[in-house]
């Protein structure tokens, strides 16, 4: 065969076996696009219902931590007339009258109500939800380790305990990069990562046989952060449904707790409604001796009892020697998973809410 010919033969050839690598090449991409495609669809489902998992959760613990908030301040309100108004049952007699409520359980109280207020008065406008969701996670933890490790309420009260709490609210959403505000900070650690889709670009800057490879890499990754994104809404989906029992119980008793305090309201109203009226004050106060002891002694028996409900962890923390472990910061220490999330004090807390009621039952009825 003539050369001319054979060189002409072999040019076909090597164009036919470019023009097949250049089809393979462009086969490779394609279906690294597909694959790169069908992972960021599915990354992007999953991530909305973490999304919106975390946002209800997160919903949830500012309306308890709220919530736990008000309750402590109006302890501290209960208290200021409870104490007037026995002080002027008290006044002139030789036998004071007591509440039959031990003292420790009464310091208890006038501690949660001190941490709470003070928290309510170094956080306000647009921080005070995230705070409140952050006090739901540590707030009752902080009272019961002041409690147990003798730390100055005063100090948990004030700086302390606002660190503490936004130390609960920091990271920012994950849409902006971080890992989610109580939600995810607080609760979920380091549990949620997204994967790193470089979609944009490495395909096409890569040979074809790399961009496939490089997106069934992107597809693995993606596959790991949908399965911790699974377990994250599942974690955050029994958060939720403790914190909403949580909510329904100190609902229900700090409804039978009102009722005491506003009848001690509509006692010193007529006392001083009369006091205007040059009536005998004291003639008066004898009226109501037993009634007044009786709803301060049932106002604070409520009063222990949601202390005790909000003081019991949503999550375990670390204890040694029965006291609660605190970081340097005054934050306790909380027990984890292996994946960082923390562990939810599940048993404790059903025992607890089932308690709370069974003693609330016992409270007479205003």
């Amino acid at each position: 065969m003539p050369l001319p010919f054979i060189l002409a033969g072999a040019a076909l050839a090597s164009a036919a076996y470019g023009a097949k690598k250049g089809y393979d090449g462009y086969q490779s991409h394609s279906e690294a696009d597909d694959i790169v495609k069908n992972a960021k669809q599915r990354y992007d489902k999953k991530k909305t219902a973490f999304d919106k998992r975390e946002r209800t959760t997160t919903t949830m613990l500012e309306m308890l931590g709220k919530k736990e908030l008000e309750i402590g301040k109006r302890f501290g309100e209960f208290k200021i007339l409870a104490d007037k108004l026995q002080q002027q049952l008290n006044s002139g007699r030789q036998n004071k009258l007591d509440i039959n409520i031990p003292k420790h359980e009464l310091q208890k109280v006038e501690d949660y109500s001190y941490t709470a207020i003070g928290v309510l008065g170094t956080v306000a406008g647009a921080s005070a939800a995230g705070a409140a969701a952050g006090f739901a996670v540590y707030g009752g933890v902080m009272a019961l380790g002041a409690a147990s490790t003798g730390t100055a309420i005063s100090s948990l009260a004030g700086v302390a305990a606002t660190n503490a709490t936004l130390a609960a609210i920091g990271g920012g959403s994950l849409a902006t990069g971080g890992l989610g505000m109580a939600g995810g900070t607080a609760i979920l650690g380091a549990a949620v990562a997204g994967p790193v889709l470089a979609i944009a670009g490495w395909a096409y800057n890569s040979h074809g046989e790399e961009a496939l490879k490089n997106a069934l890499k992107a597809d693995d990754e993606v596959n790991e952060a949908i399965q911790k994104l699974e377990r994250a809404i599942e974690h955050l989906g029994q958060t939720k449904a403790y914190v909403r029992k949580i909510r329904s119980t100190l609902m229900s008793i700090y409804g039978q707790f009102d009722q005491y305090f506003d009848r001690l309201k509509d006692i010193d109203s007529h006392l001083q409604d009369i006091k205007s009226r040059n009536v005998d004050v004291v003639a008066e106060l004898a009226k109501y001796n037993d009634s007044i002891m009786r709803v301060i002694e049932n106002g604070y028996a409520l009063a222990t009892i949601l202390v005790d409900v909000i003081t019991t962890p949503i999550f375990k923390v670390k204890k040694v020697n029965e006291l609660v472990v605190m970081d340097e910061s005054g934050v306790p220490v909380m027990e984890t998973h292996v994946d960082g999330s923390m562990v939810l004090n599940d048993s404790e807390l059903d025992k607890q809410l089932v308690k709370a009621r069974s003693d609330a039952g016992d409270v007479e009825t205003a």
